[in-house]
Order: C-alpha cells, then structure tokens, then sequence
C-alpha cells in the first residue's frame, strides 16, 4: 500500500480538454451543455464553449476526448473509510484507488465504524473523529478526495463536545443509529447541536447492518431531523414502502440511494421523489466497504440501474451522483461550471454494447466504459482497469 500522497504539479497549470462529444453538467435543471471543450487553470474551470471561441494559448496538458463524455467526478456519498487505502472489513488494499477507477472523485464518510477496536467514550470519539479528519486530509490516495471524521454518537455526549469537534474541523456525523443513539430525542437534540456548529448530520435508516447497530424506522428518523437520510433503500435491509413513503413525504432531507440496500425500495423511492417533483433530493452512494465487499463501480451501477429499470434519462442519473450530491454536501465539486474544480471523468459507451452511445446505454442497463478520471484539473489514471473497454478513449497531447 502506498504511504504517500499522489503527487502534486508544481507550478502553474492549465488543462484544456478538447472534442468532447458529450458534456453532462451534473445539474439536473441543465444537464447536457453544448460545449466541446473545457480549459481548466491551477485546479478550476475557466472556460467552457467551442474550441474556437476559448482561450487554449499556454495549456501544460491537452488531452484529446476522440468524441467521448465528459462528465464530473462521481461523489460517493457514503463510504466507511478507516486508515489510508486499507480497508479492515474485508482487509482489502487499495480501494479507494479502485473506486477511482470506477470514476470516484470525491467521498463522503459515513463513519469511521470499521476502526478496529473503535471507541466508544467521549473522548475516543473525538479523537478518533479528529484523527480521521486530519489524515484523510493530510493523505489523497489516487488523489481522491476522502471527506471524513465522522464520528458515531453515544448518549453520554455534550453540546460542548460538538463545539470542540466543530472547532477542530470535523464537519459530519457519522450515521445516527450505529452507536448507542437509536432513540428520536436524543438523536434531535444532537443533531441540534451538530447543526448549531456547521456539523452535517446522517441516520442510519432501515434493519441493523453491523453488530451494535439497530432498527431505525420512519419515527426516528423524522424525529431526528438529520440532513440526509441514510441508505433509505436500506443497509442491507430496507423498511416496508409504507415507510419509506412517510419519509419522503415528511421531511426535506436527502434521500440516499445506495448500492448495498434494496434496489427495489431504490427504485421505489425514485418513483416517489419523481412524482414529488424532488428529484434534487436524491444523491448516490456505496455504503462500502461492508460486508458486501468493496464496489468500485457501485456508483456507476446505480446509475445504471436508476436509469435502466426507474426509466430516468441517463443524463438525469448522472447528475443525482455529481451535482445533487455536491449541492445537498455543500461541495465545490460535482458540477461543469465556471469557478469549480476541475474534476472529471472522461467515458464511452462500452465496446459491443447495444448501443453506441453513452446514455442510450446507460439506458439500457450497460456500464460505461471510462477512459479517464482528473482530479484539480491533474489526470490520476487513464483507461479503467475495472470498466469494460470504451468505445472511444481519450488520449494526452500534451502533458
């Protein structure tokens, strides 16, 4: 496993990514851009527009799409990350650098819950929570981006613990509900104070997925009020429609869709977020490392599957994993716009597809092919070594 940070460019850049023939936005409200090239400088988008109409003079990398997609780095919502690329649930290496290969750019921590011997005093959350913000800061496997620090509740905590935490840079909960926290009002009054601090707050939803973890149904998670609801289609176990449609209908919160829960209470609560006309709500995660393994392509599964059997345009599917996500995380990331950093993933619709084209086979049930990811306008890995084969791949010009 590597120890060290991928490396960084030294001196000024600037990326000019050309031929694209295809630019998904992220944002739902516009997500095809008519644009076939994007320039890039020192890490954020500069322009976006036709070749001849951008400025390319003075670019240190050029890199040649062939026609294939751009769209922005894929956000993991929800990932359980514990010490560098290493993984102990499934004592796996390098997962994070996989998931980059399956277009990852960004995660979000759900919970630092797999640290072996995790502890649960006051002081132990902290420190572990504190730990975990600073390392995964200090430390970018691939040059992901790895949010965490999140710790996991217990009763016995302050609101003074919160001020510390927030003073000390942690910004998430872990999932309200792997800890001793299961009730509604305690979980209310600590997410309360987490909020009162610029902390962001998640609750398990669903059966207990780990030992020590519990029942969390419709009547606590309302109650407590968090800013996302946690895997709603479950974690593994998701609760009954029923359910699922009293959250979706009782509160504002994201509702996330992750790989290892339900596809069909997915699919379902896609159905109600449709007919809601709250489909900014919905954002995507894995849920992993878990007991299911690791999903390097969970995010692009879950596009396939939201897309391919819940009928939404592919384009739409993509932008619940970029731009939803980055809005409902307060992320500078996850849309193509001016002013953003300049995180991408360059893909095609897979080699012997039913379709050559991306969404249509996206629509269909296929998994793209990924030819590129860049992160801070720097290109981290070129042809994916867990896609199938693009149709088209990019190629570096300049580099």
């Amino acid at each position: 496993m590597a120890h060290d940070a991928a490396a960084e460019p030294k001196g000024p850049t600037k990326l000019v990514i050309r031929n694209i023939g295809l630019l998904i936005s992220g944002d739902l409200d516009k997500p095809i851009l008519d644009a076939d090239t994007i320039v890039a400088e020192n890490g954020r988008i500069t322009a976006i527009g036709r070749l001849k109409d951008v400025d390319t003079e003075g670019a240190t990398t050029i890199v040649d799409a062939h026609g294939a997609a751009v769209t922005p780095g894929l956000i993991d919502s929800h990932v359980h990350p514990v010490a560098g690329d290493w993984t102990p649930r499934q004592s796996q290496l390098n997962w994070i650098d996989s998931s980059l290969h399956g277009g990852v750019t960004t995660m979000i921590s759900a919970g630092e819950v797999h640290y072996p011997g995790r502890p649960r005093d006051v002081v132990g959350i902290k420190a572990l929570a504190i730990t975990a913000q600073r390392s995964f800061s200090a430390f970018r496997a691939s040059g992901v981006k790895v949010h965490a620090g999140a710790p996991v509740i217990e009763h016995e905590m302050e609101e003074n613990d919160f001020k510390e935490l927030a003073a000390a840079g942690v910004k998430l909960l872990g999932e309200i509900g792997l800890g001793g926290v299961k009730d509604g009002p305690t979980a209310k009054k600590m997410v309360a104070w987490a909020r009162k601090y610029g902390i962001q707050s998640t609750i398990h939803t669903g059966g207990p997925s780990i030992a020590g973890s519990g029942l969390i149904d419709k009547d606590v998670v309302l109650e407590a009020g968090t800013d996302v609801v946690g895997h709603i289609n479950g974690g593994h176990t998701a609760l009954p429609d029923g359910q699922i449609r009293c959250i979706c209908e009782g509160c504002k919160a994201g509702l996330e869709l992750v790989h290892n829960g339900n596809e069909r209470s997915a699919l379902y609560t896609l159905r109600i977020a449709r007919e809601m006309g709250d489909l900014n709500r919905v954002i995507l995660g894995t849920d992993g490392p878990a007991g299911s393994g690791v999903q390097p392509l969970g995010i692009l599964r879950m596009i396939s599957l939201l897309s391919s059997l819940g009928d939404l345009p592919a384009e739409q599917a993509f932008c619940l994993a970029t731009g939803n996500t980055a809005r409902m995380r307060d992320l500078d990331c996850g849309l193509i716009e001016v002013g953003r950093v300049a995180d991408f993933v360059i893909m095609d619709a897979a080699q012997h597809s039913a379709s050559s084209s991306l969404l249509e086979s996206v629509r269909l049930g296929d998994l793209p092919g990924i030819g590129m990811t860049i992160i801070d306008g720097v290109v981290r890995s070129e042809r994916s070594r867990n896609t199938p084969p693009a149709t088209r791949f990019p190629s570096i010009v300049k580099a």
